[in-house]
């Protein structure tokens, strides 16, 4: 195991969940980009990941300004208190159950704030004692029997009580780290979840600012992954059962982890989106108005300049999916729509350039769809690779993800020379067709299809690269509305305004302490 570097404290914390170092691209890419850029603030990071076996080594060259690190995992075994019979604090638990109905109908709990600021006291304060009550005391199972009679719908309270404990062991965790991590002047987080309620905690604890830059809709992506799971028992009879109550189990996730976000959204300013859509999305959801932005992401376009001359002189028969291969990346879809492609085209081939080791489960579902559709070595599984080594051989960029944000990989691909073909998911349709970009002229970039749809794909893919003319006029697009607006230039100069102001009130603050 890689030694972590240890501070005394840094100028930046950056909260991160299940990203950077241990994961490579997507946002882990953005987030090394934003240490490099700015090599004058000494940073630490806080990992924040499920279980330790989940990760392996560190998956990038620590720039010399990250001088902290430290890890913390929420689902691994942290041990528990000594058993002890107690009879617990039925304040605590009366309190605890007037701040969850507030959270599910806030419009009728107009103490709402000062309820979930007496929570973050609680929790950063003595989050031994909240957990060791929550397990053993009389007053918590009275409460736990309670809110289910009140409000479970699923028959099961075994499940009931096991769902609970799991939701409620992370945040007594999150609660030690926020009463123990070292000084820092900000606190900059990259996602709501656990990585943004314990920067939630930070601000709360220390009054120092906190900074949400919001990829992806946390939330979203959160009920796309419930969903998708199986995991989930259902324990009531098909004459119990009514539309209005299927996946209850998922459903009391997705509001911990909509509670959670809520959390942030409170305690952070500004909050950060990379495009209008998901802005609009934070307001819905909580987020004060006045307190959003947007930044879209932007690359060194310098990068990629050079790579467009060593692209053969016409465009390769080549349609490239660069990405993790998991469900949320639909794989699947790419890998059946090449089989569309081939029927048609057969000198083309696929690749799917991305790490497998998140879930062996869906990528050995690939590799096997992959067998049964007779496309083995026609498409081709090459694990992580270097963009800069295959853009150049690559005549199309396949994004066929079910949920994106804003991605870097599409950026990367105009600029060196490569059209994109993607599903309509996040700001993809603005990349490739400069929607909602004031003055763009350019141009499209490659086409949009729907989500899941493989014949949709195929066919926009075969359109580009039987059209010579098409192609190269999609990649005049690309290039020219990612050196317009896109740029890495850009995308810091926001942010060093953004870091400079909340110096400047760490500043005041730290100077009104001194003098009290």
């Amino acid at each position: 195991m890689t030694t972590l570097p240890q501070a005394q404290d840094v100028d930046i914390a950056l909260l991160l969940e299940g990203t950077y170092p241990y994961v490579s691209g997507g946002v882990s890419s953005w987030v090394h980009q934003m240490i490099q850029a700015f090599p004058d603030y000494r940073f630490g990071i806080v990992f924040i990941g499920g279980q330790p076996e989940e990760y392996g080594e560190i998956r990038y060259s620590l720039p010399p300004q990250v001088v902290h690190v430290e890890r913390h995992f929420v689902h691994a075994n942290h041990g528990q208190p000594p058993i002890e019979s107690m009879e617990g604090d039925p304040e605590l638990f009366e309190f605890m159950e007037t701040l969850h109905d507030g959270m599910r109908a806030p419009e009728a709990c107009p103490e709402g704030i000062q309820f979930i600021q007496r929570m973050m006291s609680l929790v950063t304060e003595c989050p031994e004692t909240l957990h060791e009550q929550f397990l053993y005391s009389e007053a918590s199972w009275s409460y736990l029997c309670d809110v289910y009679r009140k409000h479970c719908t699923d028959p099961s309270f075994v499940d009931f009580f096991w769902t609970v404990r799991k939701m409620h062991e992370p945040i007594w965790m999150l609660g030690k780290v926020a009463r123990d991590l070292i000084p820092a002047k900000i606190y900059h987080t990259v996602s709501t979840g656990y990585a943004g309620f314990l920067g939630a905690l930070l601000q709360h604890r220390t009054g120092h600012p906190l900074i949400l830059s919001e990829h992806g809709i946390y939330t979203k992506e959160r009920r796309i992954d419930l969903f998708q799971m199986s995991s989930f028992k259902d324990n009531r009879t098909m004459l119990e059962k009514r539309s209005e109550h299927l996946g209850y189990f998922q459903q009391m996730w997705i509001r911990f982890f909509e509670a959670l976000g809520m959390l942030c959204y409170e305690a952070a300013n500004p909050i950060v989106s990379l495009y209008e859509v998901n802005r609009q999305r934070q307001i819905h959801d909580g987020a004060e108005e006045g307190r959003t932005l947007t930044i879209p992401n932007g690359i060194q376009v310098e990068r990629f300049q050079s790579l467009r001359a060593k692209r053969p002189s016409s465009p390769p028969l080549t349609l490239c999916l660069i990405g993790r291969v998991v469900p949320i990346k639909d794989v699947k879809t790419f890998i059946r729509a090449m089989r569309t492609v081939i029927n048609r085209m057969p000198e083309a081939e696929g690749w799917i350039a991305g790490p497998e080791e998140e879930d062996r489960e869906y990528a050995e579902e690939c590799h096997n769809l992959t067998e049964s559709l007779g496309l083995a070595g026609r498409v081709k599984f090459l694990g992580f690779q270097k963009v800069e080594d295959i853009f150049p051989r690559m005549g199309l960029n396949i994004l066929s993800s079910i949920s994106e944000a804003l991605p870097l990989v599409v950026l990367e691909g105009f600029a060196a020379g490569v059209p994109a073909v993607t599903t309509d998911v996040g700001a993809c349709r603005q990349l490739i067709e400069g929607v909602g970009i004031e003055g763009d002229v350019a141009g499209s970039a490659g086409a949009v299809v729907s989500m899941a749809n493989p014949t949709a794909l195929a066919e926009a893919a075969l359109d580009l690269l039987g059209d010579t003319e098409r192609w190269y006029a999609a990649q005049k697009a690309g290039i020219t509305r990612v050196e317009m607006i896109y740029t890495q230039q850009q995308m810091i100069a926001h942010y060093q305004s953004i870091y400079t102001k909340a110096m400047d009130t760490w500043q005041v603050s730290a100077l009104s302490s001194a003098r009290s």
